[in-house]
């Protein structure tokens, strides 16, 4: 009997990365020697005619004392630079497709430098958001514009120049400016600083966030919004909670998404601590697309009611997953997961998904309990494809398998399983966001603090689960008051305990030589189960 109902395996065919790739994926010479200190993004959104112009100071350090004196840039074409200065002076560059390198002076101070940067064009336009990447220009239901971007897969580097790579984030935040028309509202990440009436007939918002963020996580929003100002007073005290919501969704907005925000905040502070941006506020905008982490500034275009997919189903079948908005706690739980804890590579990108999958899960349970709650996880199993292996291939910004969300979320539900202690797998998941707070990480980093932390060494499930699309099969026979088991189709040090419906819900040790078990024929009067928190199959041999 299978434990869940599994998709063929299939063999990937490995593309071959290209130049570009490694330059955009790795951290090449022209990067490593100077550190993002804050992003100046100044902007001007032409909705007409689809295109961008604008200007990024970026303040850096120089961290090697013999670096080149070139400087990587990442802007995707078809945008362009027109100029770059630093202290007044032009200066020369070139252009390798989206690589650009910028020719500064050899002298360079080691700290609060600044660099100066124009740019303009009309930017990849997202067609289908957030997963293809790119500016998002349509509608709303009134025939008004409204704009924004979304790029986690592709960086930023669609819409300005950064850095586009996730192990450097601006040590102290960044700001953005957009200028729009006097008939519009923009919002940006953390707090408003400034708002500007300009001569012709536009307003420039300025947004600043003082905490570290990755590329992908800094976006704008343009529209008919309408704003609700609460406070929630949470673990570190009084945090302000602003809902950017277009004009139309006001009363949707009180009726449903301030609870259901209210409900996930109070879950994910008591599992994964404080919220980490206290200095920047709560923000969640309405998007023109069904939801983004964009950190202090969530992007939320669900559909205003409770359920896992935009038409208020339960992709679990379970029934559980109606009883919460999937998108509102998911983006939230990324606050933690994601944009507190970055993965330094898009490679590691279960870190983000999988514990935004485990807050989803942790929510339900609070409110209906453990039982929903593992039963919610249970039924999203099915959906695990197990195309190729959950991480993908390091420096040369490669996703792995969209099994990164629910396999990587699986991992994690099978971790506490087997400590099977809430009070110690809530330290664990507060102690991430403590010891690692507004930090980039490996998987390396998660997996050691996870088995240090616990006293449980869970090597053998991580290289499982997240190095192979193997699904582990526990095979079975019994003969003569005899249970012989043992693992199968897995790596040979999976050693994963598991309990069964046998001998009083019995916990086996299974490893992959086999074991044997004394049963009485009395426990064993049932079909043999395995215990429902546990991702394997099952298989009875003669």
């Amino acid at each position: 009997m299978l434990f869940c109902s599994l998709q063929a395996q299939q063999k990937e065919t490995l593309r071959t990365p290209t130049k570009q790739d490694t330059l955009n994926g790795s951290i090449t010479p022209e990067r490593i020697w100077w550190d993002i200190q804050h992003y100046d993004l100044s902007i001007k959104p032409d909705y007409v005619n689809k295109s961008i112009s604008g200007k990024n100071e970026i303040e850096y350090n120089v961290i090697q004392s013999k670096h080149s004196d070139l400087m990587q840039i990442d802007l995707a074409s078809p945008l362009k630079i027109d100029s770059v200065f630093q202290k007044g002076k032009k200066i020369d560059y070139t252009q390798h497709q989206n690589i650009w390198y910028l020719k500064l002076p050899k002298k360079q101070s080691s700290k609060n430098n600044k660099i100066l940067i124009y740019y303009s064009g009309k930017p990849t336009e997202s067609i289908k958001p957030p997963w293809d990447g790119g500016l998002v220009w349509k509608k709303d239901s009134l025939n008004r514009p409204w704009i924004s971007v979304a790029c986690q897969y592709k960086g930023a580097s669609l819409w300005f120049p950064c850095k586009n790579t996730m192990y450097d984030e601006p040590d102290k935040g960044a700001s953005i400016s957009i200028s729009v028309p006097d008939t519009l509202i923009a919002i940006g990440n953390g707090r408003l600083k400034s708002k500007i009436k300009n001569p012709d007939s536009t307003t420039t918002y300025k947004w600043e966030v003082k905490n570290p963020i990755s590329h992908y996580g800094i976006s704008f929003y343009v529209g008919n919004y309408v704003n609700i100002s609460q406070t929630y007073n949470g673990e570190k005290g009084p945090l302000d909670m602003n809902y950017w919501i277009l004009d139309y969704n006001k009363e949707k907005a009180q009726s449903h998404m301030i609870p259901e925000v209210n409900t996930t905040m109070k879950s994910l502070e008591h599992w994964f601590g404080p919220y980490p941006f206290y200095e920047d506020g709560f923000k969640i905008v309405d998007a023109p697309y069904i939801g983004m982490e964009h950190q202090s500034a969530i992007a939320y275009g669900s559909s205003y009611k409770k359920g896992t997919n935009k038409k208020g189903g339960d992709i679990s079948n379970t029934g559980w997953g109606k009883k919460t908005d999937k998108i509102i706690v998911h983006e939230i739980s990324h606050e933690w997961f994601g944009n507190n804890i970055t993965a330094i590579d898009i490679a590691d990108r279960w870190i983000q998904e999988g514990f935004a999958g485990l807050g989803e899960e942790l929510v339900i349970a609070d409110l209906c309990g453990i039982k929903a709650g593992n039963e919610f996880m249970a039924g999203r199993f099915r959906t695990i494809e197990n195309d190729k292996p959950v991480i993908g291939r390091y420096g040369i910004n490669e996703d792995g398998s969209n099994d990164n969300y629910v396999k990587g979320w699986a991992i994690m539900h099978m971790i506490g399983a087997v400590i099977n202690d809430d009070a110690v797998f809530r330290k664990i998941l507060r102690g991430l966001n403590h010891d690692f707070h507004n930090k980039t990480v490996t998987t390396n980093e998660i997996e050691t603090y996870i088995s240090k932390k616990s006293g449980i060494n869970f090597d053998y499930l991580f290289d499982q689960y997240l190095r192979t699309n193997k699904v582990p099969v526990l095979e079975y026979q019994y003969k003569n008051g005899e249970f012989n088991y043992r693992y199968s189709n897995c790596n040979e040090n999976f050693v994963m305990p598991v309990k069964t419906n046998w001998s009083k819900d019995i916990q086996l040790y299974p490893a992959t030589s086999w074991k044997t078990l004394k049963v009485a024929n009395e426990d064993v009067t049932s079909e043999l189960k395995i215990d429902i928190n546990f991702y394997i199959t099952l298989k009875k041999v003669e």
